[in-house]
This record gives structure tokens, sequence and C-alpha cells, in this order.
């Protein structure tokens, strides 16, 4: 069976029968109507919400929280309520902070539907009334006028200088003109697809009609939305890092637990209920009960931070840290790389090819010749900037400093031109006598002007296939073969080229009309347009390479543009372009490797957006994706970190988005970037300074169960340890500046592990040593007639102040006697209130009952200082040896 042919491959006439139209004022009757809403649904989209109890029951699948609430059910079960209750609290403020990211972070769906516009108008049993959107099917005749919103999928049936704006969905920045003819090509990509108009674009100029050919979820917008919903978030790379350790954690502890509790039964030492109480102390003692709970604090201080100084809203806690670890950033062009503002670039006239300075619609340039000198107005360029002007149904204006159009871009970038050389708001001294406006059958605009001398004249801009066969009409020497030539050059720049040029007519000529430009015109001049590259993104993307990490454009706008832009922005030292159509043709092996090899992806499809990030992340790449538009919105959403543009971005892409940049710059990844390495740095020496002591205090219960002596520390010891010590000497890892050369290293493998193997070493030795030196101290202290109680406080300094001697070790990768000793102040009032916190445990009566401690002598001091010296003293000799290898090893 012959597939059915899309619409816009079919004539108006098979379209009409196709949809059963007689006649398009006539409309559908009302048996049409429901017969066809039956069939075809209703024109809106749905969206499913996650129950808000599945998304607070989704923040407790993680394997360091499996193992909290395991530590506070044992210890519930021994009867210690106040050690259960701390670890409670841990795990409910853990997930409260995951729910509230993961509850306020995706209402893309819900926007999207609010693009659709409200009504509509139709043609409906021959009369032309107003519906509801909703109330729309398949078949229905649409009126569409300039400042409507299309309502759903149609085929143009009838233009009049129809042009629509669809640049947030196909990418294409200036508005398209549309046509009936029907398109004979098939697979014809999205931003070609002339004759059909589409939901949640916006009508610019002119009139139509439009049969409606999809509805709802069928629509392009509609499959967007569809995407969107099935496009599943994936765990980010630090996530699945913390997973994996947790893992790991738990299997070592809980075997060592079994493994204990198995041997401590055959030796008989203990009885049952006193070996469970020490089995679940172990148990505690080994829980990094402060892991979550400072990851959480030092991402949401690097949220805080990006927010404030760095243009850039990071909207899930982890994504923040994804950024240090990208190996891809996939971006839109237009309006992410580009300005989205039409810009004239070069101008063509008879006898020079000049350039002009200034990007954008500010009118801020110069017009250069090729020497780079600075041109001075003379007759024929004033009047080039004059046509230009007058010739223009599009305004600009100053808003809050900031330029911006009210109509075509293209026409805008001509304004822009002329106050690069004129003061604002001052115009050009003619007369306005009448106008043809833009018409998509003769692709120019003309208006009939006078000037002060009374004289009349034609202005006229448009198409060169337009304007050029005029000049030669006019002037049998004219040199067709100059500027045809000068079109083709700046076309294959990606420029979009439009001719300028006059008639002198009869003084008493009072309209326009088309034949009169039979006679022929004289050509001034052509000006070659682009959407220009942001300034500051060329500097971001050197910063990027040196960093390692590739750029892709991704975009719908035409392979050459996209190609020119590419070059101009140094994207790569060989640009290699393909099109959406080229990778729909092509099966998965080839298409994963197209997307390593090509750096520029034109006419591209939403689809294959998501498609292209997906293949990237198969590839062992992990992807950031930036965009602004509707079309990027399940590109955002599939990336590992999705970047919208926070000004000129739709609510779509934002809410599609992780993080949002607040002032438009692509730049500002790389400044994101950086900082998101920061983060993980420091959240990796958070994880080692934790670890080590959260291991010696298990090892201290193990080697005392092994030996069999009488436990030496509470349980509530261990959680003064792990939760008030732990977390409050680890603020310090927050305000822990970026290391040296941070931006001159490689992106992190994908699968790679969190901890290295000299990491594991390190944490072993250091979790061992610290409790020997613990034990041993606590049987010399009881060997000489101290209490028990003093004995064991004395054990809880030692490990306390190892950890803060310790600090000094993992806070830098440079030696911690150095410059670097200084560079984060805040760590010594973070000691300090630290060590005012032990004074209070030590001394304070109250806290001497809640935690079994008593005064401790100069001696007992001097014992846990010289603990943490020899802590430090091997740790730094560590560090010096590793260091010394890295500078003695040749380079290959």
């Amino acid at each position: 069976m012959e597939k059915m042919k899309p619409d816009y491959q079919l004539p108006i006439e098979e379209v009409q029968a196709k949809y059963q139209i007689k006649e398009l004022e006539e409309g559908l009757n009302e048996k049409q109507v429901l017969n066809n809403r039956e069939e075809y649904g209703r024109n809106r989209l749905q969206s499913q919400t996650t129950p808000k109890w599945k998304l607070l029951a989704r923040q407790f699948n993680n394997m360091i929280i499996y193992i909290l609430l395991f530590a506070a059910f044992l210890t519930l079960l021994m009867g210690h309520r106040s050690d259960a209750i701390i670890i409670f609290l841990v795990v409910i403020i853990n997930a409260l902070i995951g729910y509230y990211q993961e509850a306020s972070a995706s209402n893309a769906l819900e926007k999207i539907k609010q693009l659709l516009s409200s009504e509509a108008t139709v043609y409906r049993e021959g009369m032309r009334i107003d519906i509801p959107t909703e109330e729309l099917v398949v078949g229905d005749v649409v009126f569409l006028e300039a400042g409507d919103n299309v309502p759903a999928d149609l085929r143009i049936i009838e233009a009049d200088n129809l042009r629509i704006q669809e640049s947030s969905l196909t990418g294409e920045a200036d508005s398209v003109e549309k046509e009936i003819e029907t398109i004979k090509a098939s697979q014809t990509p999205l931003a070609e697809r002339n004759n059909m108009a589409y939901a949640s674009t916006s009508v610019t100029s002119g009139s139509g009609i439009g049969i409606v050919s999809a509805v709802g979820t069928q629509t392009e917008i509609g499959k967007i939305s569809t995407e969107v919903s099935q496009t599943q978030t994936r765990k980010t790379p630090l996530m699945k890092e913390i997973d994996g350790l947790g893992k790991g954690i738990t299997y070592v502890i809980m075997a060592v637990a079994v493994l204990l509790f198995i041997l401590s039964i055959f030796l008989k030492t203990y009885s049952l209920s006193v070996l469970s109480l020490a089995v679940v102390t172990m148990i505690v003692g080994s829980i990094p009960e402060g892991l979550p709970a400072t990851t959480s604090v030092v991402l949401a201080m690097g949220v805080n931070d990006m927010a404030k100084n760095k243009h850039t809203i990071v909207k899930t806690l982890p994504a923040v840290e994804t950024l240090g670890s990208v190996d891809v950033v996939a971006t839109d062009k237009t309006g992410t790389l580009t300005k989205n503002e039409m810009t004239i670039k070069d101008l063509i006239l008879p006898t020079r090819h000049l350039d002009v300075t200034g990007d954008g619609y500010e009118p801020k340039g110069e017009v250069l010749d090729r020497k780079k000198q600075v041109v001075a107005s003379d007759d024929l360029l004033r009047l080039f900037m004059e046509i230009g002007f007058e010739a223009n149904d599009t305004v600009l204006v100053k808003e809050e400093n900031k330029w911006t159009i009210n109509g075509e871009p293209t026409d805008g970038s001509f304004l822009t031109l002329y106050y690069k050389q004129h003061d604002y708001p001052s115009v050009p001294d003619y007369e306005e006598i009448d106008m043809l406006p833009f018409d998509s059958d003769y692709r120019y605009i003309a208006k009939l002007v006078e000037n002060p001398q009374q004289e009349r004249f034609i202005f006229i801009k448009g198409s060169p296939d337009k304007l050029l066969p005029m000049a030669q009409a006019a002037d049998p020497d004219f040199d067709l073969t100059y500027w045809s030539d000068h079109v083709t050059v700046l076309s294959k720049e990606g420029k979009r080229v439009v001719a300028v040029g006059y008639m002198k007519v009869p003084n008493d000529l009072e309209e326009i009309t088309h034949d009169i430009f039979e006679e022929g015109i004289t050509l001034v001049g052509l000006a070659g347009i682009i959407d220009p590259p942001q300034e500051e993104v060329i500097q971001a993307l050197k910063e990027m390479k040196h960093a390692g990490v590739e750029v892709k454009m991704i975009t719908g706008d035409h392979p050459l543009t996209a190609k020119a832009i590419g070059e101009q922005l140094g994207l790569a030292d060989k640009i290699h372009v393909t099109t959406g159509a080229q990778l729909d043709e092509m099966n998965e092996a080839e298409f994963r490797q197209a997307v390593l090899d090509n750096q520029v992806f034109a006419r591209t499809t939403p689809q294959n957006k998501t498609d292209i990030v997906k293949a990237l992340q198969e590839n062992g790449k992990v992807t950031a994706m930036t965009g602004d538009g509707v079309n990027d919105a399940p590109a955002l959403k599939r990336a590992d970190i999705g970047i919208a543009m926070g000004i000129k971005g739709t609510d779509v892409a934002k809410d599609s988005a992780d993080m949002i940049l607040t002032d438009d710059n692509f730049g500002t990844i790389s400044v994101a970037i950086k900082e998101g390495r920061r983060i993980y740095d420091n959240i990796k020496k958070s994880i080692l300074f934790l670890l080590p002591t959260s291991f010696a205090e298990g090892l201290i219960i193990a080697f005392t169960i092994l030996l069999q002596r009488d436990m030496p520390l509470q349980p509530t010891q261990l959680l003064w340890i792990n939760m008030v010590s732990a977390i409050t000497i680890q603020f310090a890892f927050i305000f822990e500046p970026a290391e040296k050369n941070l931006m001159n290293r490689s992106p992190r493998k994908t699968g790679s592990h969190l901890l290295n193997g000299h990491d594991i070493w390190q944490m072993a030795y250091v979790s061992i040593i610290m409790a020997l030196i613990s034990l041993g101290s606590y049987e010399w202290l009881l060997d000489q007639g101290v209490s028990q109680a003093v004995a064991s406080t004395m054990m809880i300094n030692i490990v306390v102040l190892s950890k803060i001697f310790y600090l000094f070790n993992i806070r830098t990768t440079a030696p911690a006697f150095s410059k670097s000793f200084f560079t984060n102040p805040k760590a010594f009032w973070i000691i300090g209130i630290m060590i005012i916190l032990q004074l209070i445990l030590t001394y304070v009566p109250f806290m001497q009952t809640i935690f079994y401690t008593e005064d401790l002598s100069v001696l007992g001091w001097m014992i846990s200082i010289v603990s943490g010296i020899v802590i430090l003293l091997i740790t730094e000799f560590d560090k010096y040896i590793r260091l010394k290898r890295k500078t003695t090893i040749p380079k290959k």
C-alpha cells in the first residue's frame, strides 16, 4: 500500500478533496466537525504530572540514604533514641532538599500548552466566526492575519504577503514568506516547508487562509510536547559516582560487621546484647552520616554563588557539578551563538566593496573600505542608506537601553545602518506619497517619495533576482556579471543579499503599480546581511577548546549560513557540516560516527537535536545542550545538563533546562564549567577528608572487639564526631578556591571512579594510623590510672584534632606549608568554631552528661595535638613524594 503523501506535497485541489472542503468560505459543516473531532481528537496538549508523594519517595532511592536508614533502625532497636533521631533528621533534610529542587524544576509541558493561541478565526457552514483554539478540528479552514498566533498546523491555501516568524520552532532568524505552491521533494526540512504554517508560530505581516492538517499532539509543537514528556532525566556523573561509592562502603561495612559478629559469637567474648550494641556502634561509626548533607551544602553554596556572581541560575543541585565533567557543548545557533538580530555587514556599490562594523540593532558602528579606513558619507552611500530607510515598514525603537524592532528583521537592519551615520531619531527629508508593501510573489518593497525640491522618486528594495533584471532593462550596458558574482560570493558566506535601487518618476505620479518597473531602475548597490555571532562567544570557545570541551552547533538554519557562522566563531580548525535530512538516511553506526565527525548540524528538526544528544551520550560523552527555542526543549531535557537563555529564551526552553543564563551570554558557560570543576574538586576533597575519620571510628570498635576489650566510645560520641565536627569542619571546602590550571585539564572520563588508587591507599593508612594512635593513647591513659570517661574524652579529641590537621593536607594539591596555606581564610574561622565546640563538649557539665565526657588535663590536650601533627606530617610526606615523581617523570 502506497504511503500517503504529507500535505505540503499535495496540490491545493487534493488538499481540499482530502478534507472534503468544497468552498473555502463554506468551511466544514457541523457533522464534519463532530466526525473529525472523534477521529483526530481535540486541539489541546496533554501533560502527565508526577504525584507529589512519588517525588518525595524518589528522594530516598539512594545507597547512602539506605545505609543511614539501616543504621537508624538498628540504633532505635538498641534503645538509643537520640542517636536514631539525629540520623533520621539527616535523611529527612536531604530528602526535602531533593524534593524541592525536583518539584520546582519541570513546568515545561504547561509552558508549551500556553504557547497555543486562545482563539482562532474559522469558516464554518458559510460563516466566518471566532472559536476557542481547543475547538479546532482537522479540516477546519482558518483565516490568518498579522498579529495572530497560528492555532494549529495548517496547509496554506491562500497567501497575501503572508510572512510568519518561526525562529523558536525552526531556528530561522528572519520571518518566512509563505506560498501556496506544492513542494515536490519528499523529506523536506521543516524550515523549508513554505506552504505550511505551524502551531505556536506568529504572523508578522500579510494575511492568508489555511486548512488544518494536524491538531493537538499531532502538530509539530505537540510532537515536541510528547518528546519532552517522554524524555527521562539522566543521573549526573557525580550522583552515579557517589552511588557507586555508597554501594562500595555498604558492602565493606556490612561484610566486616557480619564477620565480626560471627567471630565474636564463636569466641564467646560478649553477651548477645552487648555484642549487638558493639556491632551497631561500629556501623554507626563507620557510616559517613555527613556525606549527603555535606555534598548538598557544597552544591547549594556553589549554586548560590553562580546566581549572585556568575549570571547563572541552576535549578537542580547536582547539575552545577555536571558542568565540570562536560565533554561536549551542543548548542543552538540563533540567539545563542548569534544575536538573533539581522545586521548588514557588507555594502556592494558600483565601484567598491564596503564593510560595516557593529552587530545587532544598536546603531553603533562604522562603514569601512577594504583597507579598514572609515568611509565618508558620499552621495551614493547616503542615497543607499536613504533608500534602505524609506523602502521599509519596520520601526526601530530604544526601550530601557535596549534596541529592538517592530517588524521584519531584515528591514530592521537597514534602519540600524542608517542610524550608524545619522543621529537617532532623525529621518531622511522625504515625504511619503504611496507604498507597495512587500509581496511574496514580487519579493520587493517600494515607496513613492518626494524630496524638498518636489522631485519624485520610487525607492525599491528586494531580492536581487528581481531587481537585477530591472536594472538591466534600464541600462543596456549594465554589468550583470559584476553584480551576480557578488551575490554568489555573499550567499556562499551564508549572508542574505538584498538589492537597493531607485527610479526617477514624473512629479505628478500619485500611485505605484508593479507595471511601472518594466521601464527599469537604477541599481545603487547590494547589502550582505547576517545574524552575527555574539562577540564574547569567540573567546569562550577558545577557553573551552583549551579545557578539552568540544562545541557542536545544531541549528534549523541553512547549511551555508551555519557553516559561515561556525568559521567566524572558530568552532573548529576545519568545519564539517551535515544536515538533518542526511542524518535521517544514516543507520545507527553511521549516525553515531557522524555526531563525532561533524561540528555543524543544519536544517535539523527537534527530533534530530534529541537524537544527536543521545548519540553523543552513547559515545561516552557527557553532553550539555544550550538553546532558547521551543524546538530545543526535548534536547535540553535529554542532555546531561540543559542550558537555556534567560532573556531571549522561551519559557518552554527555560523550564526544560537545568540551568539558565540570565545574561544570555554563551561565554558564561565557560565560567560555569570552571565553577563546576571547582565544586567537583571540593566535593571530592570533602569525601577524602570525611571517610578516613569514619573508617577510623569503625576500626577503633573493630579492633576493640577483636582484642576483647570494653567499648572505648559510645554511639553518641561517634555521632558527635561524624555529624557535628565533620559537617562543621567540612564547611571549609565550600569556600576553597579553584586549583591553579583548573581549565588546562581534560574533562573527567565517563565511567571513571570518584576515588583513584592513591585516594583509597591514603584513606586506608590514615584510618589505620588514626585508629592505632587513638587506641594506644586510650590504653596508655587507662594504665596511668585515669577514668574511662577521661580516656574516651581524650580519644574524641584525638580524632577531632587529627581531622583539623588533616584538613590542611586535603585542602590543596600544593604543599600545605606554601602560599596555598592562606588562600582560604574562612577555614581558620571554621576551625576556631570547632575548637570552641570541643571545649564545650569537654568542660560544660550538661554536655558531659549527654556525651559521657569529663575534664581533660593539659597532658590529654598535648597528646591530642601531637597526634594531629603526626597525621599531617605523614600525609604531607606522601604528597611530597607524589609531587616529586610528577616533576621527574620525563615527557613523552
